[in-house]
Protein backbone atom coordinates (compact mmCIF):
# COMPACT_ATOMS: atom_id res chain seq x y z
CA UNK A 1 0.00 0.00 0.00
CA UNK A 2 1.16 3.79 -0.30
CA UNK A 3 0.60 5.50 2.56
CA UNK A 4 2.34 8.80 2.29
CA UNK A 5 2.71 12.09 4.76
CA UNK A 6 2.00 15.00 3.09
CA UNK A 7 4.39 17.74 5.05
CA UNK A 8 3.97 17.11 8.87
CA UNK A 9 0.83 15.22 8.46
CA UNK A 10 0.35 11.31 8.44
CA UNK A 11 -2.52 9.31 7.54
CA UNK A 12 -4.24 8.40 10.78
CA UNK A 13 -5.44 3.94 9.46
CA UNK A 14 -6.82 2.05 12.38
CA UNK A 15 -5.35 -1.03 13.18
CA UNK A 16 -8.29 -3.21 12.15
CA UNK A 17 -8.85 -0.82 8.51
CA UNK A 18 -7.76 -2.03 5.41
CA UNK A 19 -5.71 -0.25 2.67
CA UNK A 20 -4.70 -2.54 -0.46
CA UNK A 21 -1.31 -2.24 -1.80
CA UNK A 22 -2.49 -0.82 -4.97
CA UNK A 23 -4.26 1.90 -3.23
CA UNK A 24 -2.80 5.40 -2.49
CA UNK A 25 -3.71 7.32 1.01
CA UNK A 26 -2.24 10.52 1.66
CA UNK A 27 -1.72 13.36 4.63
CA UNK A 28 -4.33 14.25 6.84
CA UNK A 29 -6.71 11.24 6.39
CA UNK A 30 -8.17 9.55 9.57
CA UNK A 31 -9.09 6.02 8.46
CA UNK A 32 -11.71 4.12 10.83
CA UNK A 33 -12.07 0.80 12.34
CA UNK A 34 -12.76 -1.69 10.03
CA UNK A 35 -12.87 0.27 6.93
CA UNK A 36 -11.23 -0.35 3.75
CA UNK A 37 -9.59 1.09 1.21
CA UNK A 38 -9.47 -1.25 -2.09
CA UNK A 39 -6.77 -1.30 -5.26
CA UNK A 40 -6.41 1.76 -7.53
CA UNK A 41 -8.57 4.07 -4.80
CA UNK A 42 -7.16 6.98 -4.14
CA UNK A 43 -7.77 9.24 -1.16
CA UNK A 44 -5.72 12.50 -0.77
CA UNK A 45 -6.15 14.23 2.30
CA UNK A 46 -3.14 16.97 1.70
CA UNK A 47 -4.66 20.19 1.83
CA UNK A 48 -7.67 19.72 3.82
CA UNK A 49 -8.39 16.48 5.89
CA UNK A 50 -10.57 13.62 5.15
CA UNK A 51 -11.93 11.75 7.71
CA UNK A 52 -13.57 8.43 6.70
CA UNK A 53 -15.79 6.59 9.59
CA UNK A 54 -16.35 2.38 10.58
CA UNK A 55 -16.85 0.07 8.30
CA UNK A 56 -16.86 2.50 5.32
CA UNK A 57 -15.67 0.89 2.23
CA UNK A 58 -14.03 2.91 -0.68
CA UNK A 59 -14.18 0.48 -3.78
CA UNK A 60 -11.68 0.02 -6.82
CA UNK A 61 -10.79 3.00 -8.57
CA UNK A 62 -12.69 5.88 -6.63
CA UNK A 63 -11.14 9.51 -5.83
CA UNK A 64 -11.63 11.26 -2.46
CA UNK A 65 -10.29 14.50 -2.34
CA UNK A 66 -10.50 18.07 -0.93
CA UNK A 67 -10.41 21.91 -1.28
CA UNK A 68 -7.86 24.64 -0.23
CA UNK A 69 -9.12 27.66 1.04
CA UNK A 70 -9.60 30.83 -0.44
CA UNK A 71 -11.60 33.38 -2.56
CA UNK A 72 -13.25 30.99 -4.60
CA UNK A 73 -14.16 28.55 -1.59
CA UNK A 74 -14.26 28.98 1.56
CA UNK A 75 -11.33 31.14 3.95
CA UNK A 76 -10.45 27.67 5.45
CA UNK A 77 -11.50 25.74 2.46
CA UNK A 78 -13.51 22.03 2.75
CA UNK A 79 -13.07 19.00 4.12
CA UNK A 80 -14.47 15.30 3.25
CA UNK A 81 -16.19 14.01 6.12
CA UNK A 82 -17.71 10.27 5.39
CA UNK A 83 -19.61 8.55 8.26
CA UNK A 84 -20.02 4.93 9.47
CA UNK A 85 -21.74 2.54 7.22
CA UNK A 86 -20.64 3.62 4.13
CA UNK A 87 -20.57 2.11 0.81
CA UNK A 88 -18.65 4.48 -1.65
CA UNK A 89 -19.01 2.67 -5.59
CA UNK A 90 -16.01 1.72 -8.02
CA UNK A 91 -15.23 4.89 -9.82
CA UNK A 92 -16.88 7.15 -7.50
CA UNK A 93 -15.49 11.08 -7.15
CA UNK A 94 -15.70 12.68 -3.40
CA UNK A 95 -14.69 15.70 -3.87
CA UNK A 96 -14.64 18.01 -0.46
CA UNK A 97 -17.93 17.22 0.68
CA UNK A 98 -20.35 15.61 3.82
CA UNK A 99 -21.29 11.96 3.54
CA UNK A 100 -23.58 10.67 6.68
CA UNK A 101 -23.75 7.46 7.85
CA UNK A 102 -25.31 4.42 6.02
CA UNK A 103 -24.86 5.68 2.77
CA UNK A 104 -24.57 4.37 -0.82
CA UNK A 105 -22.39 6.31 -3.72
CA UNK A 106 -23.22 4.68 -6.73
CA UNK A 107 -20.27 3.22 -9.05
CA UNK A 108 -19.16 6.39 -11.51
CA UNK A 109 -21.03 8.85 -9.29
CA UNK A 110 -19.43 12.59 -8.23
CA UNK A 111 -20.50 14.16 -5.52
CA UNK A 112 -18.92 18.22 -5.47
CA UNK A 113 -17.46 20.74 -3.11
CA UNK A 114 -19.99 21.43 -0.02
CA UNK A 115 -22.68 18.83 -0.87
CA UNK A 116 -24.07 17.23 2.23
CA UNK A 117 -25.48 13.57 2.02
CA UNK A 118 -27.51 13.19 5.08
CA UNK A 119 -28.10 9.33 6.79
CA UNK A 120 -29.15 6.87 5.16
CA UNK A 121 -29.20 8.08 1.32
CA UNK A 122 -28.73 5.71 -2.14
CA UNK A 123 -26.53 8.16 -4.85
CA UNK A 124 -27.73 6.22 -7.88
CA UNK A 125 -24.49 4.87 -10.24
CA UNK A 126 -23.22 7.73 -12.80
CA UNK A 127 -25.10 10.56 -10.70
CA UNK A 128 -24.01 14.02 -10.58
CA UNK A 129 -24.21 15.91 -6.88
CA UNK A 130 -23.97 19.64 -7.65
CA UNK A 131 -21.70 21.74 -5.36
CA UNK A 132 -24.22 22.86 -2.08
CA UNK A 133 -26.91 20.38 -3.07
CA UNK A 134 -28.47 18.86 0.54
CA UNK A 135 -29.60 15.28 0.01
CA UNK A 136 -32.31 14.43 2.30
CA UNK A 137 -32.19 11.69 4.44
CA UNK A 138 -34.05 8.15 3.68
CA UNK A 139 -34.20 8.51 -0.01
CA UNK A 140 -32.89 7.27 -3.96
CA UNK A 141 -31.20 10.07 -6.06
CA UNK A 142 -30.06 9.46 -9.55
CA UNK A 143 -29.43 11.71 -12.43
CA UNK A 144 -27.05 14.31 -13.66
CA UNK A 145 -28.32 16.33 -11.72
CA UNK A 146 -29.12 14.25 -9.06
CA UNK A 147 -33.03 14.35 -8.43
CA UNK A 148 -34.96 12.92 -5.75
CA UNK A 149 -36.39 9.61 -7.14
CA UNK A 150 -38.41 7.87 -3.93
CA UNK A 151 -38.03 6.96 -0.61
CA UNK A 152 -35.88 3.95 0.27
CA UNK A 153 -37.61 0.51 1.12
CA UNK A 154 -36.80 -1.05 4.22
CA UNK A 155 -34.89 -3.15 2.26
CA UNK A 156 -32.90 -0.82 0.67
CA UNK A 157 -32.42 0.77 4.04
CA UNK A 158 -31.01 -3.02 5.47
CA UNK A 159 -27.99 -3.28 2.41
CA UNK A 160 -26.29 -0.34 4.27
CA UNK A 161 -25.04 -2.22 7.26
CA UNK A 162 -25.23 -5.74 5.01
CA UNK A 163 -23.11 -4.00 2.87
CA UNK A 164 -20.50 -2.50 5.37
CA UNK A 165 -20.16 -5.40 7.17
CA UNK A 166 -19.85 -7.80 4.06
CA UNK A 167 -16.52 -5.41 2.79
CA UNK A 168 -15.03 -5.56 6.35
CA UNK A 169 -14.93 -9.13 5.93
CA UNK A 170 -13.59 -8.92 2.91
CA UNK A 171 -10.90 -7.02 4.19
CA UNK A 172 -10.04 -9.16 6.89
CA UNK A 173 -10.36 -12.44 4.70
CA UNK A 174 -7.92 -10.14 2.10
CA UNK A 175 -5.17 -9.31 4.97
CA UNK A 176 -5.31 -12.88 6.31
CA UNK A 177 -4.84 -14.21 2.97
CA UNK A 178 -1.19 -12.88 2.66
CA UNK A 179 -2.15 -11.08 -0.64
CA UNK A 180 -0.11 -8.27 0.94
Amino acid sequence: MTVKAFEEHIPDIHPDAYVDPMAYVSGQTTLGEGSSVWPMAVVRGDINHIRIGKLTNVQDGAVLHVTHGGEYSTPEGRPLLIGDEVTIGHRAVLHACTIGNRCLVGMGAIVLDGAVVEDEVMIGAGSLVPPGKVLASGHLYVGSPVKMARPLTDKEKAYFSYSANYYGKLAGRTRDSGSD
